[in-house]
C-alpha cells in the first residue's frame, strides 16, 4: 500500500512539472511586451520584428487620416521621444489628438511602428454635463473632434 502510494504521488508530480513546462512555454511564445516610447527607443533594434504592445499620447496636430484607404498615421510619444505609428482600419471613436493610447503591433527597422490593434485609455467614470452646460454642445465638440 505505501508503494502504490509512492508510485502516485511521483506520477503526480510528474504531471505537475509536465504541465508547468507546457504552460511556461506557451506562455512565452505569446508574452508581448508592453513598452513607452522611451523604453522602446532605449531597446534599439533588438526589439525590431517582436510583437510589442506600447503606450503614449497621440501628439498633437500628428494625425493623418486617409478616407479611401483606411490608413492612419500619427506620432504617439512620451517627453521628448516621439515614435511614428501606421494603422489599418477605423480608429475608435475617442481618437483625439493628446489621448493616452495603447498600440499592438511590430516596430519595423525604418523607425515606424506598424499597429495591429489601437486601443484609446480612458477613463472608467462617466461624468455627466454640469448643469451649466447644454448637452448639444457637448455632443457636438464630440463630433467636431472625431471628424479632425
Amino acid at each position: 500500500v505505501k508503494r502504490n502510494k509512492l508510485w502516485m504521488i511521483m506520477g503526480l508530480v510528474a504531471i505537475a512539472g509536465a504541465i508547468t513546462l507546457l504552460a511556461a512555454g506557451g506562455l512565452s511564445e505569446n508574452m508581448v511586451f508592453f513598452l513607452t516610447p522611451a523604453e522602446l527607443e532605449a531597446k534599439g533594434t533588438e526589439i525590431i520584428d517582436q510583437p510589442i504592445r506600447l503606450g503614449g499620447q497621440v501628439k498633437p496636430a500628428s494625425i493623418d487620416w486617409n478616407d479611401n484607404t483606411t490608413e492612419l498615421r500619427f506620432i504617439m510619444f512620451e517627453g521628448d521621444v516621439d515614435i511614428p505609428v501606421e494603422s489599418t482600419g477605423a480608429a475608435p471613436a475617442m481618437f483625439r489628438d493628446g489621448i493616452g493610447v495603447v498600440v499592438e503591433g511590430m516596430y519595423s527597422d525604418d523607425g515606424v511602428f506598424r499597429a495591429t490593434n489601437l486601443m484609446v485609455k480612458h477613463s472608467n467614470e462617466y461624468a455627466p454635463p454640469e448643469h451649466s452646460e447644454d448637452v448639444r454642445d457637448t455632443y457636438k465638440s464630440l463630433i467636431d473632434s472625431s471628424q479632425k
